[in-house]
């Protein structure tokens, strides 16, 4: 798609602030997805209550994160912050016995110029476990960059893919790291086993997603002749994959810009560029340039999404017509709307608080061209958007629902619009094509509980229930 993106899309960028969930709660679906790993979060008790609100943990519950709560004399740079991490990590090891910590530093860690990254070699090294440190404050980060700042750090130490000239042409794995003890030798010999030949390019996938998702995916591209030869991250620390020079990766969502550098700067990967695999036109697309960068052709694709829209018809009929407004919180905003308009919806505006153009460049020319097939007109993005910007324009445009944070969403629904809380969009299962249908089933649902009211007369209630 070559396609200049500056002439129709309209890009701005106000003075508003972080209006979004605090980027920590990435530990919710990370210490899940990698299941050896132990999450430590170096914060206040605010920190901690957040975790333990946001995250719902049971007190029967045992999950693999903690919080390090600095108290006033660790803040006045009066106590030995190394001593006692050390003691919370050797503790950890004993009790849980970890393949990686990982400390996630908060916005108190940045303002009071906390060393992790200093300490954190020396203590891996005294104690024998992988220590990554990912900065996940709400000072620079939006609500899902926190996954981007673990998944870059990562990115460092998978073991390096190297390809020999002997006559065996085998790649053998090897860390890139001095002090890591994680036992990589089975995936070792995974990749041994199956990459055998000089011409076979590996990919990688990158980005945290349920294993049933991820093996949805993994089975639309065994469908097209490719195998995936591993995930960032993986199911377990140790089976990280192997990164390096004549390695392809993509990503599978849009607010990993952060990874997707290391990748290609630091690792020396090859990234393909593609729109993300949300609805079933994003999947279709992304198994498309998959394909293409790859040197496959396609099968059956296009039959493939054609049936998954003839699923989804009695969604369409609700929404067609209808307008959304996104006021900005996950960064998922762009193929969300793009997705939404192909369903047939007008998008006012597209709020994001954070936008790589060059990493997104695909889903935009994307956007772009969904809306010209479908004559209407092109969204304004605007990041960092001013929330009270944002209310005047509203009143404005009255859109049938508006997609925002939730401290917004009372206040709008007591104003007579329909809201959707973005965040679930951030823990549902909304990638590829079998998932297309959870994306609009969250959507439509205050426009069917407001059908629901009409039918039963309660037309009053319909402009300011929740």
């Amino acid at each position: 798609m070559s396609i200049n993106i500056s002439e129709t899309l309209t890009f701005e960028c106000e003075t508003g602030n972080y209006h979004t969930f605090c980027p920590i709660s990435c530990v919710a679906w990370l210490y899940q997805k990698i299941e050896d790993s132990f999450f430590l979060v170096v914060g206040t008790k605010t920190c901690g209550y957040f975790l333990q609100n946001a995250l719902g943990v049971m007190i029967f519950a045992e999950p693999r994160y903690a919080m390090a709560e600095l108290e006033e004399g660790d803040i006045s740079a009066q106590l030995n912050d190394y001593q006692e991490l050390k003691r919370l990590c050797v503790r950890i090891k004993k009790d849980r016995n970890p393949s990686v910590i990982i400390w996630i530093g908060t916005c108190t860690t940045e303002i009071i110029k906390m060393d992790l990254e200093g300490m954190a070699p020396e203590l891996e090294t005294e104690i024998q476990v992988p220590i990554v440190v990912a900065r996940a404050n709400g000072l620079d980060y939006a609500f899902t960059q926190g996954e981007d700042t673990v998944l870059a750090a990562m990115a460092h130490r998978c073991p390096e893919c190297k390809v020999w000239t002997g006559e065996e042409k085998e790649i053998q794995s090897e860390s890139p790291q001095k002090n890591s003890f994680a036992p990589l030798g089975e995936a070792t010999e995974r990749i041994r086993s199956t990459t055998k030949s000089r011409d076979t390019k590996p990919l990688v996938l990158f980005g945290s997603l349920p294993a049933t998702v991820a093996s949805q995916l993994g089975s639309e591209l065994k469908s097209q002749s490719i195998s995936v030869s591993g995930w960032l991250p993986a199911q377990r620390y140790t089976d990280s994959p192997t990164l390096g020079d004549g390695v392809y990766v993509c990503g599978v969502n849009p607010f990993l810009s952060r990874t997707a550098t290391t990748l290609m700067r630091r690792r020396k990967c090859k990234l393909i560029g593609a729109p993300f695999p949300i609805g079933p036109d994003g999947t279709r697309a992304w198994i498309e340039r998959i394909c293409f960068v790859l040197g496959i052709e396609t099968q059956g694709l296009k039959e493939r999404e054609q049936k998954i829209w003839d699923n989804l018809k009695n969604y369409l009929d609700l929404i067609r017509g209808k307008s959304v407004f996104f006021m900005g919180d996950n960064l998922l905003e762009i193929s969300l709307a793009r997705f939404l308009i192909r369903c047939g919806m007008i998008v006012y505006e597209i709020g994001i608080p954070y936008m790589d153009k060059r990493y997104q460049a695909a889903e935009l020319a994307f956007l772009q061209t969904t809306c010209k097939e479908m004559c209407v007109p092109m969204p304004r993005i605007v990041e960092k958007p001013d929330n009270y910007n944002q209310i005047q324009r509203m009143r404005e445009l009255q859109p049938d629902l508006a997609i925002t944070g939730m401290a917004h969403a009372n206040p709008l629904e007591a104003r007579g619009i329909n809201t959707k809380w973005s965040v679930e969009f951030t823990f549902a299962q909304i990638h590829g094509f079998i998932n297309a249908k959870d994306v609009l089933e969250l959507v439509t649902r205050p426009l069917r509980r407001n059908n629901n009211l009409e039918n039963l007369g309660w037309t009053e209630l319909v402009k300011g229930g929740n």
